[in-house]
């Protein structure tokens, strides 16, 4: 598997813990409370914290995208850049209210696999560049 694909197979894995994660969210009967008063652990539901949180998850489901996309050395900051963001957010939300249990085990996936994200992006040098060759393509030239 090519480094770009790797690193977009780990976008799509974090982006999908982030979204079953919210989706446990709504059926935690107090978390579903706060959603529904507009204010979640002390923070105003307001139009400027709704943009936020879609920027936010804007980033992982760009990176999908862009490690496919960028060439090498955009990728690398990209995938740098955007997965330290990402560490530093969700181990932030740690600290706002009292996490929950379910939280608290997709946040150490989430973190992990950013962390990871960083630590292979920081290794990937051009000389380890490899193209995608399709499962087909392969069989033929054996």
């Amino acid at each position: 598997m090519s480094m770009k694909s790797k690193l977009s197979v780990l976008w799509i894995f974090v982006t999908l813990n982030y979204l079953y994660c919210d989706v446990a969210g709504l059926m935690d009967r107090s978390q579903l409370s706060q959603y529904l008063a507009g204010r979640i652990n002390g923070l105003d539901v307001s139009q400027g914290f709704l943009l936020a949180s879609g920027i936010l998850v804007e980033i992982p489901i760009a990176m999908v995208l862009l490690s496919r996309v960028l060439n090498h050395r955009a990728n690398r900051v990209a995938n740098i850049v955007a997965a330290s963001v990402m560490t530093v957010v969700q181990i932030a939300t740690l600290f706002v209210g009292t996490p929950r249990s379910y939280y608290i085990f997709f946040s150490i996936i989430e973190i992990a696999c950013t962390a990871y994200i960083v630590l292979t992006a920081w290794k990937w040098s051009e000389s380890t560049l490899q193209v995608d060759v399709p499962e087909q393509t392969r069989a033929s030239v054996s």
